[in-house]
């Protein structure tokens, strides 16, 4: 059945799932997850448990191992994590997680929640599962990102879009005209694993992954940025 949704918006459980009543126990269970896989527990069977204890739904359980990290991971995380005056103090040159942050915006502009890890972390909840489908926050989206790094006198930029996505071609059309007509310093690759490249780059990163956080060098929180500086209205739960 073809995708016809034209917003990255809220899911119909998460007014609830996700409303005040239910912060105190998932923050309970972020720390908690956090602290078994401090110990070395298994991330599978550590979640199982603590979402077992605190009766979390399938949605908050995704939530809560989006937002848990272990002590190790956090420490180093906050340590290589620069502020937006560290940027705007010398131009930098940034590599960009390019759906990672991408879908963040849209979701904040949609409606839809936004997370706060443990680590300070800006995160959806969406999942493209293979494929990427445009939608109405889209370009919005990319204007906001482009107008918070001018007023951050960031360098270049390259956007990293991942191969085996589809539609990543059509998206890296739109990258660049955008771009072009607004004269950012903007450049899209299109490569079949963005992690590996941004882990080993020597640039700036942008992302939230943990797989690259814990691999890459510095790092900027541009979707928290973003979000605070143009979304005053974005559905955000904190889970620290």
């Amino acid at each position: 059945m073809p995708d016809k949704r034209h917003h990255r918006g809220a899911h119909p459980e998460d007014a609830e799932q996700f409303s005040a009543r239910h912060w105190p126990a998932l923050r309970e269970a972020v720390a908690e997850l956090s602290w078994l896989l401090s110990r070395g527990y298994a991330e599978p069977s550590a979640l199982k448990l603590v979402g077992d204890r605190h009766n979390l739904t399938a949605r908050q359980r995704i939530a809560v191992m989006r937002c848990a990290c272990t002590d190790q991971a956090l420490h180093s995380r906050l340590q290589r994590q620069l502020m937006p005056e560290d940027i705007a103090a010398r131009p930098l040159d940034l590599d960009l997680d390019g759906y990672n942050l991408l879908t963040t915006i849209e979701s904040a502009l949609g409606g839809a929640v936004v997370l706060i890890g443990r680590d300070t972390c800006w995160r959806d909840m969406a999942s493209m599962h293979g494929t990427y489908r445009r939608v109405d926050e889209t370009i919005p989206a990319l204007l906001l990102v482009g107008q918070t790094l001018a007023q951050l006198r960031a360098g270049h930029c390259n956007w990293w879009l991942d191969r085996p996505v589809s539609n990543s071609g059509r998206l890296a059309q739109i990258i660049r005209q955008i771009a072009q007509g607004r004269g950012w310093p903007w450049t899209v690759q299109i490569v079949a694993n963005p992690d590996q490249v941004l882990a080993d780059s020597d640039r700036l990163i942008v992302s939230a992954d943990s797989a690259v956080l814990d691999r890459c060098g510095q790092w900027f929180n541009l979707a928290r940025q973003v979000i605070t500086t143009h979304v005053p209205q974005a559905n955000v739960v904190d889970l620290r």
